[in-house]
């Protein structure tokens, strides 16, 4: 199971903007990383579940979606993100 209901809710609070925050581009970047840490290790043990691979892509793909719209609307939150995440290497 890739992510349960209590990790969720702790990088929901990590990431949060404000109280009840769950929607803010932060929150919704760390969930998917959350997910692509998942399906990456799933398939380095099952190499030829193309289904998984496929949703791995789609994943890193929305993630750099929501990255762009965070560095064009507010650099500074994008940067602090990203060094959070340990994103770029």
């Amino acid at each position: 199971m890739p992510l349960t209901k209590p990790q969720k809710q702790q990088i929901v609070e990590k990431f949060r903007r404000h109280e009840g925050d769950t929607g803010s581009p932060e929150v919704q970047i760390a969930l998917i990383t959350g997910r692509i840490e998942y399906l990456t290790k799933h398939l380095q043990q099952h190499r030829k579940d193309h289904h998984s691979r496929r949703g791995l892509l789609k994943l890193v793909g929305q993630r750099r979606r929501f990255l762009n719209y965070l560095r064009n609307e507010n650099a500074e939150r994008y940067r602090a993100l990203v060094e959070e995440l340990g994103l770029r290497a």
